[in-house]
């Protein structure tokens, strides 16, 4: 059986928004349930922004470079050539500073 409704354009828009929006919220659910941590909105609009990640989720670790070094068991010039984009650091040195950071090489690149 064919069944049709007709809606404003301007009720459309609502319940295509409201439908986004909870499609949002369900997936920040999944990612909480699965031991995901949220990051708050300024550091990622510095990301997007084109700051270095690891400077950007190094400060929201509360570290400074010398204290991810230490963690990370890499030099710290290693960190500042990274996070001011002289160098983009071997997969290995990304590993550790993202093992550091409890952290992805994904979320670092």
């Amino acid at each position: 059986m064919n069944e049709m409704i007709t809606i404003t354009r301007a009720e459309y828009d609502r319940l295509r928004e409201a439908a986004e929006d909870l499609a949002d919220q369900d997936a920040y659910d999944r990612a909480i349930a699965a031991g995901g941590e949220g990051v708050p909105a300024e550091y990622i609009k510095r990301i997007i922004d084109g700051e270095s990640p690891l400077r950007v989720y190094r400060d929201f670790r509360g570290l400074t470079q010398a204290a991810l070094a230490e963690a990370a068991k890499v030099n710290r010039v290693q960190i500042a050539d990274i996070e001011a984009k002289r160098k983009t650091g071997s997969v290995a040195t990304l590993r550790k500073l993202a093992d550091a950071l409890r952290l992805t090489i994904d979320d670092l690149v």
